[in-house]
């Protein structure tokens, strides 16, 4: 199965970025995946495929290091693309400010799994949220602009009270998540 740790969004961001994506789709170009509004999440750790032995660890390293994490302030703000190259763009973002009890609870979150055989990731982490997945770089000077008269834009604030433990589904129409494990934070 397909697998991931993330933080799910208080339903208030949701509905923001929601409507700002409606806003970038009516520019027009046709070679993006976008997000719905459903499947937006903060992406904390990416398993890929594990075995159904893996997900029990998974979920116990998750449970106990949630005890250990008091909740704690998460701003969504800006937006923007990755690589920052306009002629190579794959990503269209949200930003997630880099609160110091996220940053820390990514770090260990990936050292944990890291000791149950998970490549560590090799990128620094860089909190954001996908909004779309751009297929082909192209027609999109549009897009861009938004994107740039957006890159203070303030989508919302939210506590995070927990973890989630999620199975992907890929399917024509996009992904399907499933939580596996909800995880409270102290």
């Amino acid at each position: 199965m397909r697998t991931f740790i993330a933080i799910d969004l208080d339903p208030v961001i949701k509905r923001n970025l929601s409507d700002f994506l409606g806003r970038l789709k009516k520019l027009g170009p046709k070679n993006i995946s976008w997000v719905r509004e459903e499947g937006m999440h903060l992406t904390l750790k990416f398993l890929g495929e594990i075995e159904e032995a893996q997900a029990a660890p998974v979920k116990n390293v998750t449970g106990s290091l949630s005890k250990t994490y008091p909740r704690f302030p998460m701003a969504v703000k800006g937006t923007g693309y990755f690589p920052a190259n306009p002629k190579y763009i794959r990503v269209l973002w949200a930003g997630v400010e880099e609160q110091p009890g996220l940053m820390s609870l990514q770090k260990e979150l990936e050292s944990e799994l890291e000791k149950l055989g998970f490549a560590r990731e090799k990128r620094a982490f860089h909190p954001h949220l996908t909004l779309g997945r751009v297929r082909t770089p192209s027609n999109l000077k549009e897009i861009l602009e938004e994107l740039e008269k957006n890159k203070t834009t303030d989508f919302g604030q939210m506590t995070v009270e927990k973890i989630t433990f999620f199975e992907s589904k890929l399917r024509p129409s996009g992904a399907e998540y499933t939580a596996l494990a909800q995880s409270e934070l102290s």
